[in-house]
């Protein structure tokens, strides 16, 4: 570890060279940044390694079935688990998706799962990511600049090789294709992860698309070549939000999408990975029946952790937020990348009573949860050490089965006050070392 801090500036620059940005587009304006590497990794025994991945697999197993079950037979509505206009009136639910069952019944291909450690070294799941899940490539960049970096860093410890995630997703593109190429589809430069479509288009073998590379006819999707010559496309990972997916189904003003993609994926001849529709199970209220979820669809008792959750929506939830939100946090479920996060401890007395306004008003928006006391972790940030907060991004590949990648993206805040972690706030990101003994 220490040969990697002695070569933080090296490895930095290097990131820079190949253009591992981070940009945000936000009030029409689109600011690009480096995402700034710390090179002391989080360290991962073996066998915590293995109690992560087996409540992983669990959630994400129990989320797509909720996912597939949503969108057809409806169960656990008519079974009263989960409240249906709790359901239904969520901003994540698409009737435009309603039957549509993605092939061999794959909704999340690729969840990213965002876990603490807390203070009690218990681990806590904050969020689940379904829809468009960012940030595999920048550990795997930053492994490979470092082994260049420090080789013997590397000798010297037991760590879980983490470049097979090209293969792994690959592997996932492949099982669910319905006859044809794999491509990735990006909606331009000016999308947040840009360089991470095209370095998984490299790793995964896989065509590199803009949306006006494909087109729809008679419900096939196709890739069309400079040439004029044109491929049958088996499968899309999209990194599109599914409203501009598909102007014809969605968003009528969208540029970015692919007209009647959402034809061909109906008619069972491509792919989309993730399936559209899945932004039900990224809704934060739904978070809170997860460990529900579980218990319905698997018989099971769920193996991680939800934060301690309150949903404004349930009367006695409602009255004990209003009465304690100047010590919780509180979250607009629609919102994600960190924003529509406010923590009650820093609000004045009327912006307290102004949320407190807006939560009785719209309970449905809202979802609090208990301030977690996060395991700080240590960062070199200009040659002095230091401690921040840390969030783990762990990636779960659903294909012929269930896998967890063997390392992750480890994010902490800027500042070491700040509970903030998110790469749109400012956050940086470290290595996630897994080791094998």
């Amino acid at each position: 570890m220490y040969g990697l801090i002695e070569h933080t500036d090296e490895i930095n620059r290097l990131l820079a060279r190949y253009g591992v940005k981070f940009g945000i587009y936000k009030n029409n304006v689109f600011n690009e940044r480096l995402f700034p590497f710390d090179t002391v990794p989080r360290i991962l025994s073996a066998d915590e390694f293995g109690f992560l991945s087996r409540g992983l697999r669990q959630r994400v197993t129990a989320l797509n079935m909720f996912l597939n079950d949503i969108y057809t037979a409806k169960r656990i509505v008519k079974d009263k688990v989960i409240p249906e206009e709790f359901v239904y009136g969520g901003a994540g639910y698409m009737m435009e998706c309603e039957g549509a069952v993605p092939p061999k019944g794959i909704f999340c291909h690729i969840s990213g799962i965002d876990l603490v450690q807390g203070s009690d070294m218990r681990w806590y799941v904050l969020e689940d990511n379904l829809r468009i899940p960012s940030g595999a490539s920048y550990p795997m960049i930053a492994r490979e600049l470092c082994r260049r970096a420090s080789p013997d860093t590397f000798r010297a410890n037991s760590v879980v090789d983490n470049r097979n995630y090209g293969e792994l997703l690959k592997k996932v593109l492949d099982y669910s294709n319905c006859g044809g190429i794999n491509v990735v589809l990006t909606p331009g430069r000016f999308n947040s992860a840009f360089f991470e479509h095209t370095y998984l288009a490299e790793k995964t073998g896989s065509v590199f698309a803009m949306p006006q590379d494909l087109f729809v006819e008679g419900n096939v999707l196709y890739y069309s070549e400079y040439s004029g010559r044109r491929q049958r496309v088996g499968a899309v990972y999209r990194r599109i939000s599914d409203d501009f997916l598909d102007p014809m189904t969605f968003r009528a003003d969208s540029l970015l999408g692919v007209p009647h993609i959402m034809d061909a994926y109906r008619a069972g001849n491509t792919a989309i990975v993730n399936a559209p529709g899945n932004s039900v199970a990224d809704d934060k209220g739904i978070y809170y029946y997860v460990p529900a979820m579980i218990k319905y669809y698997l018989g099971e008792d769920a193996i991680l952790s939800n934060a301690p959750t309150y949903l404004p929506f349930y009367e006695s939830d409602r009255k004990y937020v209003l009465e304690n939100i100047s010590r919780l946090v509180i979250k607009d479920v629609a919102e994600s990348g960190g924003y529509g996060v406010v923590f009650g401890s820093e609000l004045s007395l009327e912006q307290i009573y102004e949320l407190k306004k807006l939560i009785s008003k719209q309970p449905r928006r809202f979802i609090a949860q208990e301030v977690i006391s996060f395991n700080n972790l240590r960062v070199f940030e200009n040659g002095v050490p230091g401690e921040r907060k840390a969030d783990l991004r762990a990636f779960v590949l659903m294909g012929e089965e269930t896998v967890v990648w063997q390392s992750g993206l480890t994010r902490f805040a800027k500042d070491a006050d700040s509970f903030i972690v998110n790469s749109s706030q400012g956050g940086g990101f470290k290595d996630t070392w897994v080791l094998s003994r």
